[in-house]
């Protein structure tokens, strides 16, 4: 998998479903972000989430 930082789209604003998710995400881990992420951003917030929410976690 590219790191988000090598992806040509990377500095584009978060796609909904991103949005989506992240919001999900923060949501139950108690966290706000901000709105104005980039693509890039998002992927990363997404993946540190996952990882304090348990999601990212395949069992």
């Amino acid at each position: 998998m590219k790191d988000p930082d090598d992806w040509v789209t990377g500095d584009e604003p978060m796609t909904g479903p991103q949005r989506s998710y992240l919001d999900t995400l923060a949501r139950e881990a108690g966290e706000e972000l901000p709105a104005s992420l980039t693509k890039a951003e998002a992927s990363e917030q997404i993946d540190r989430l996952q990882n304090a929410t348990g999601r990212g976690e395949s069992q």
